[in-house]
């Protein structure tokens, strides 16, 4: 958020944040607070609380009021210390492989709105950027000229803006055309890595601070939490797990490898699969409906499909000893069809140490997911993105 862009970054300044950051999540926790409560609940001086409080009242981050159930027996009404929602707003984009998903919070991290729209796959830039502008406008609850700064997921690694990789990803330049088109600064990432980082923060994992995410969809990805840390990797290559080598002797994969798990558990792998055995199911509501059904054809092809999966899994596993592994994407909606082969599979190629100390679970935040992550990056207030750059404001940038 804005309140959280400094021009100078010394000592002071990162203790002063510090102080500023353990207050308004005090407040974001429980609700409004009064002075004493934030005292005792946050270890900090009363000269030092009185200046932290201050400064946050004084630029609009947390608002004074007395409600009028907490009087106190004799003398005036306790006032209380809250977030004040309408201090700004951070959205998060998802720039998907064939739709645009967006979600907006206000300070309070309140969710205030998401919505979806699914689009041509060669759709250009600035078509899927307005496509976001709207429906964020549409929806009525988002203010544009409160935004603080966009977190944005893309598909494939994030490169450099202006580097080869990121002209032959076509996302170069695609920093700045958001920066114009909404005026904040803009944080970019993978789309499957903000998705782990969002079901970390909010969702399925929670409770983890070891989370191996594998997302299941037109691609195939994911993210991983390590030591309580989302891990991004050298120029952002981390979680490329569908590009792991499951059939030597398989199809060529998009990324010039040969029998990658993307090849076998992708919307587009499944499908031929199912329809090379037989089945009927021109896309995949028919073929979880069919699954649903207790089809033998759609139950086999997601057997096997889950087996891939789970060897996959198991070797990264034994790489990162992850505590949980959440499994989302569009394939997923499956549910046991799929997860408990992926689940048998797993723990038959585990380490019998590892067997019984990975928990397993379907993610929780939907399409949204990425959008959230996006959020998640901006707010940068998880100790998930202790090794992430802070956002900078655009005079600094």
């Amino acid at each position: 958020m804005l309140c959280c862009m400094h021009e100078h970054d010394g000592p002071l300044t990162r203790l002063r944040r510090s102080h500023e950051q353990a207050v308004l999540e005090l407040l974001r926790k429980h609700g409004p607070l009064s002075r004493a409560e934030l005292g005792e609940r946050s270890g900090l001086s009363r000269t030092t609380l009185h200046d932290i409080v201050a400064g946050l009242v004084g630029s609009g981050s947390v608002v004074t009021g007395t409600p009028h159930v907490e009087v106190r027996k004799r003398g005036r009404p306790v006032e209380k210390l809250s977030l004040n929602p309408a201090a700004g707003e951070a959205v998060g984009i998802d720039f998907a492989r064939r739709a645009v998903h967006v979600a907006a919070v206000n300070f309070a991290h309140e969710v205030i709105g998401s919505a979806s729209e699914a689009h041509a796959a060669d759709l250009s830039w600035p078509e899927r950027i307005d496509i976001a502008e709207r429906l964020l406008t549409t929806s009525g609850v988002v203010h544009l000229d409160a935004l603080g700064a966009i977190g944005v997921g893309v598909v494939g690694p994030t490169a450099d803006p202006g580097s080869e990789n990121a002209r032959a990803q076509g996302i170069d330049g695609l920093p700045d055309l958001l920066r114009k088109q909404f005026g904040v600064p803009v944080l970019l990432d993978n789309n499957t890595r903000l998705a782990a980082l969002a079901e970390a923060v909010w969702g399925a994992a929670a409770d983890s601070s070891d989370v191996l995410y594998l997302r299941l969809s037109h691609g195939v990805g994911g993210g991983l939490v390590v030591g309580g840390a989302l891990h991004r990797g050298r120029n952002g290559l981390s979680g490329e797990f569908g590009h792991i080598t499951v059939d030597p002797a398989g199809r060529r994969c998009d990324c010039g490898g040969t029998g990658c798990l993307e090849t076998r558990a992708s919307l587009d792998a499944v499908l031929y699969r199912y329809r090379e055995a037989g089945g009927r199911a021109d896309d995949l509501a028919g073929l979880l409906d069919a699954a649903a059904a207790r089809e033998p054809t759609a139950l086999d092809v997601l057997e096997r499909v889950g087996n891939d999966i789970g060897g996959v899994l198991a070797a990264v596993c034994h790489a990162v000893g992850p505590g949980v592994i959440v499994v989302g994407g569009e394939l997923a909606e499956a549910g046991p069809a799929l997860l408990e082969p992926v689940e048998r599979a797993l723990r038959q190629q585990l380490m019998p140490l590892a067997r019984h100390h990975v928990d397993v679970r379907r993610a929780t935040l939907g399409d949204a997911g990425s959008a959230l992550g996006g959020i998640a990056l901006v707010l940068h207030e998880s100790p998930l993105l202790s090794h992430y750059p802070r956002p900078v404001s655009e005079e600094n940038a």
